[in-house]
């Protein structure tokens, strides 16, 4: 019995250091669950650019959006645990989609073997420059005065530039309307040309029409000013203390792949954001790199799906 044990143990053990040491052999997929030109789609390609260059193999970024990055991030979950179909998933994809649709046809934590998050953004709250207000605070001041007369674009429903904007409502007491767009680039081009009048988005996505003008900045979600564009302020410091919301992008795979794969992608994308080339491109986007370690990203998972859902009962907001 102890001899057919440590045959098996052998045999997994040697079929892991095979999988480690001949991954990957083949074109390696992520999945970005949302249309291209958003942040979730920048950030996949900056990764699938150092994985291709670093593992000598094809990283082939695959946009396949719809429900609020739920289409995606189901193919996923559902695909062979081998390494060779990943997603680069959000805060939106795996925490506020398991608070917010009754029936994902996926579980955020069970179906999914975190590999590492790539990098955090926060959100950003941008007006069209038409709009006559300066900072958050005139804005606040404006809805209270003309509530629901606001237009506010997001880049999905229930994503996190959406929740970012009911979270502001409900702690700041204002009333303002969605208009949810599928994606950052058809949202950003309704702002700039005045269909709506303020825009929840990632900062990657806006920030080069912020520095051209097209934009105005208001305040960033998270609880600190952000390093790469720190002459925009919190929504905390602009009259609405304790608020703080904050995204991650990272790459998941199927559950059941091998820990071994796990660990070498892991490692990669750590080698990659600690270079000055990478990490600059990412700060210059506003990004901040990660690379934590699977466990530690584990964990972010399950407790962004309990924080999303406390904020979708308190709030009582539904998909629009």
């Amino acid at each position: 019995m102890l001899r057919h044990v440590a045959a098996a143990y052998l045999a997994a053990s040697s079929f892991a250091a095979f999988a480690q040491a001949v991954y990957p052999s083949k074109p390696v997929r992520i999945i970005v669950p949302y249309p291209a030109g958003g942040t979730t789609d920048i950030i996949a390609r900056i990764a699938a650019n150092q994985l291709t260059e670093r593992l000598k193999q094809s990283f082939i970024v695959e946009n396949k959006a719809g429900a609020s990055g739920a289409i995606g991030s189901q193919a996923v979950a559902q695909a062979a645990p081998d390494g060779y179909t990943l997603v680069m998933a959000t805060a939106s994809s795996h925490g506020i989609n398991s608070a917010l649709q009754k029936s994902l046809p996926y579980d955020a934590v069970k179906d999914f073997a975190p590999i590492t998050v790539v990098a955090n953004t926060p959100n950003i709250i941008i007006a069209n420059p038409a709009v006559p207000v300066k900072n958050l605070q005139e804005l606040i001041a404006l809805a209270k005065k003309e509530p629901g007369r606001i237009n506010f674009g997001s880049t999905s429903a229930g994503g996190s530039p959406h929740m970012s904007a009911e979270l502001l409502k409900m702690m700041a007491g204002i009333d303002m309307t969605h208009v949810p767009y599928k994606g950052a680039a058809p949202m950003l081009t309704d702002l700039i040309g005045g269909q709506v009048q303020i825009g929840f988005d990632n900062l990657p996505s806006s920030i080069g029409f912020v520095k051209s003008g097209k934009v105005r900045a208001l305040a960033v979600t998270t609880a600190r000013r952000w390093p790469g564009a720190p002459d925009i302020p919190t929504v905390a410091e602009s009259g609405v203390p304790g608020y703080e919301v904050s995204g991650w992008f990272g790459l998941l795979a199927p559950a059941g792949t091998p820990r071994e794969i796990l660990n070498k992608l892991q490692g990669t994308i750590a080698e990659a954001v600690k270079s000055p080339e990478v990490a600059k491109q990412l700060n210059d986007l506003g990004a901040e790199p990660v690379a934590n370690k699977p466990e530690v990203f584990a964990q972010e998972i399950k407790d962004d799906v309990e924080k999303w859902r406390k904020v979708v009962k308190t709030t009582g907001v539904k998909l629009d």
